[in-house]
């Protein structure tokens, strides 16, 4: 069965840094796009970014434009997710997520696969 398996999170002050792992275990999701989602509890999972399959053509909600970098290894299909300058706003459960749809699509409808999630906690 195909597996997204994220790492990486945990507490951080504000200003700090954190780098997300997203692992294709089998690498399933090679010509897909992916996408890092995150969710708090009692609101929607929102969008944060996503990126091509070439890892080529990258995307971000303007919540984290200029703090969060999203990358691939098309080796590995591993895709991560660098976020400097953290604020408390950014606490939550981060998803990464593969689709095959267009790597600039937002919806997290269209992404078919997911992974458990990790949390992300960010201290003021």
């Amino acid at each position: 069965q195909a597996q997204l398996v994220e790492s990486g999170g945990g507490l951080v002050q504000a200003g700090g840094s954190l780098r997300l792992s997203c692992a294709d275990s089998k690498r399933s999701f090679t010509s897909y796009a992916m996408a890092w989602f995150r969710q708090v509890p009692g609101k929607e999972r929102e969008y944060v970014a996503s990126i091509s399959w070439t890892g080529r053509n990258t995307y971000y909600d303007d919540s984290v434009k200029g703090r969060f970098t999203i990358s691939r290894d098309t080796t590995t299909n591993t895709v991560w997710l660098q976020m400097n300058q953290l604020k408390g706003e950014d606490t939550a459960v981060y998803y990464c997520a593969a689709g095959d749809t267009l790597p600039n699509i937002r919806s997290a409808g269209r992404y078919a696969a997911w992974g458990q999630g990790t949390q992300v906690t960010v201290s003021s």
